[in-house]
């Protein structure tokens, strides 16, 4: 006999190509431990901001300047800071431009944008001094005055300007008056242990990855604009009517929705300066116009906030209370919400989301409307609170986000489908897609995967892959424990695809390199049979069941008798690890005779052809088998 640790030398040597061998992560320090924690010694730098802005509506512009304290909790010495110049995407000739069309979603028009630095500032005590700059498409690297060592602060000021684009990717942009604006100040990047500076570009299609910090922020319009945004409105006394701020007051406390400003205001001269607060955010995102009807309501003291143009009411009168029930949902089911309100504005924008505010078009009906709400308000849990770095992973908050909202909407619209049926909807986009091999692997950087492929492979399939997880392989009560702990161990923090594999294993209970392989690395497709039936005159029936594709599932069998009952038999996955083709099961039934067999009778897996599912009596099959 080998001994193990010989037999694993050996292994080793050869390469286990098996689906079931040991996945190669990154090797586990004292940043980030082995279990999926954050390590003993985890950082993560700060980036607290104070910034002021002003809305030039009449040439469409905005100017901007800001106060950036950061701060240094690496063990590095820091002699340059990276910044995120992201309206450079809207630059002529820039890569945005070049990957994607003009006049698709993620290129736009043609547009001559992009920020415009008028000065930019270290902060030493009473000096000010000039820092050397270079701007590589969207990122700037800024030289400092003295290297920033480990416990330094940074003070950072920068003055600029930017035009408006009409079209901002579909993140942003502008609709007549109304103005919704992101992207909109110089953001430093993100310095981590796992890649030091992040310096992907914005291209388009991947999104953000940011640290955390404290924000004010001031915003002037003219007079007659209503302004809304990330964090708590910190002037009421200077921007609301006496009757607005004691609706808002009743609105606190009930969960009724009530109509905060529900006509238009007298048009005034001058301009308005409105100012918010937001703690411990990684961003912030506001929106503005004359024409904004504004609904309130809450739980639990946390204001549900929708702000809507008159055309868009019919839809949006119940925008506030869905709002609200989303925070309720994922409060009580994952985690806490942890700011003190959330907003949802119409506009231009057909769907993005941002810390404390998401943007959404006035859609056709209520339904399509909450279909839109309730992820992006459940972003807040994925990225906004568990901060990811959406560049790279886009899964790690799309993907699970679009599964936590299936458990929002079948709450609410139980007519359309509760949870399970509207994931059963998303299994069979997932399969299709796989029976027609269309579908990408799903850890993929953001930019690269195909856009024809981003809903199905890095929303649909993820979902897909995690109700399995929960329904099918750990259970409901192990899965739901991981995942709490999950959130609950990286709120506010930076994880890596690998420790939320490694914090599922180490919360739930069970390896599943396998899994993460095949659902996430990989781009395995599943395909179960029985691939034949040989029944005895002792009541005995052996069945071959065939895995005819490299992934690997459960296998759900049900046994159909002549008398009209049926028993049912589940085998774990990991019955496949001996030999991933062929698994046998002998049964004997006592005085029953077995009419039918069929896997996986109620749907619940993937599969790409179901028509090798099914053996009848008689022996036959219901198609050929290798």
């Amino acid at each position: 006999m080998i001994p193990a640790l010989a037999f694993i030398a050996v292994l080793v040597q050869v390469g286990d190509t098996s689906i079931f061998a040991p996945l190669a992560l990154p090797a586990p320090t004292e940043y980030r431990a082995a279990s999926g924690a954050p390590g003993a010694r985890y950082w993560q730098n700060r980036a607290d901001y104070d910034l002021a802005a002003t809305l030039d509506t009449a040439s469409k512009s905005l100017l901007g300047r800001l106060t950036l304290t950061y701060t240094n909790h690496s063990p590095d010495t820091l002699r340059y800071l990276w910044f995120q110049l992201d309206q450079n995407a809207f630059k002529p000739g820039s890569l945005s431009r070049d990957v994607y069309d003009l006049g698709a979603r993620f290129g736009g028009p043609t547009f001559n944008g992009g920020d415009h630095i008028l000065r930019f500032e270290q902060i030493r005590g009473p000096t000010r001094t000039a820092l050397a700059t270079r701007v590589d498409g969207t990122e700037l690297k800024a030289d400092l005055a003295t290297p920033l060592p480990p416990g330094g602060v940074a003070i950072i000021a920068i003055a600029w300007h930017l035009p408006v684009p009409e079209s901002g990717a579909d993140r942003m942009g502008r609709d007549g008056p109304l103005y919704e604006i992101a992207q909109w100040y110089p953001r430093v990047a993100v310095y981590d242990d796992i890649h030091g500076w992040n310096i992907e570009p914005y291209i388009g299609q991947g999104e953000f990855y940011l640290e955390y910090g404290n924000f004010t922020y001031a915003i002037t319009v003219p007079a007659g604009y209503i302004v809304c945004g990330t964090g708590t409105l910190a002037n009421p006394l200077a921007v609301l009517t006496a009757d607005e701020r004691s609706r808002l007051r009743q609105a606190a406390s009930a969960s009724k929705t009530t109509a905060i400003i529900s006509a238009p205001r007298p048009k005034r001269d001058g301009t308005r300066t409105w100012r918010f607060v937001a703690h411990n955010v990684r961003d912030v995102v506001w929106a503005a116009s004359p024409d904004y009807r504004w609904d309130a309501t809450s739980w639990r003291g946390i204001m549900a906030y929708a702000f809507y143009r008159p055309s868009a009411e019919a839809t949006w009168r119940e925008a506030a209370d869905m709002a609200r029930q989303t925070i309720q949902e994922y409060s009580t089911r994952w985690f806490p919400y942890p700011y003190p309100q959330i907003t949802v504005v119409e506009g231009p924008v057909g769907g993005m989301e941002y810390p404390m505010l998401s943007m959404q078009g006035r859609n056709t009906d209520t339904y399509a409307l909450y279909g839109v709400i309730a992820p992006l308000v459940g972003h807040n849990w994925f990225p906004m609170i568990v901060g990811s770095n959406e560049r790279l992973h886009f899964w790690q908050d799309e993907g699970l986000n679009t599964f936590m909202a299936s458990f929002a909407e079948g709450a609410r619209y139980p007519e359309k489908g509760d949870q399970l049926a509207r994931i059963a909807h998303e299994r069979d986009l997932v399969t299709r897609a796989e029976s027609l091999s269309i579908d990408t692997p799903t850890e993929v950087p953001s930019d690269r995967v195909p856009t024809k492929r981003l809903t199905g492979d890095e929303y649909l399939k993820p979902s897909v892959a995690l109700q399995l997880l929960r329904q099918d392989i750990l259970g409901p009560t192990a899965f739901d424990d991981a995942f709490r702990t999950y959130i609950s161990r990286w709120a506010f923090k930076h994880p890596a695809p690998a420790d939320f594999f490694r914090t599922m294993e180490d919360a739930g209970g069970r390896r599943l390199d396998w899994f993460w392989r095949e659902m996430f690395v990989e781009n395995a497709h599943f395909d179960q049979a029985i691939d034949s039936v040989a029944v005895t005159a002792n009541d005995s029936i052996t069945v071959v069941y065939g895995n005819h594709a490299r992934g690997v599932l459960p296998i759900h069998t049900r046994f159909t008798f002549t008398d009209g009952t049926t028993l049912d038999y589940t085998y774990p996955a990991e019955v496949w690890m001996h030999d991933g083709r062929r698994y046998t099961r002998t049964y004997v039934f006592a005085g029953k005779h077995v009419a039918r067999i069929e896997l996986d009778p109620d749907h619940r897996l993937i599969d790409i052809d179901r028509k090798n599912n099914v053996w009848s009596a008689g022996g036959t099959l219901s198609s050929t088998q290798p």
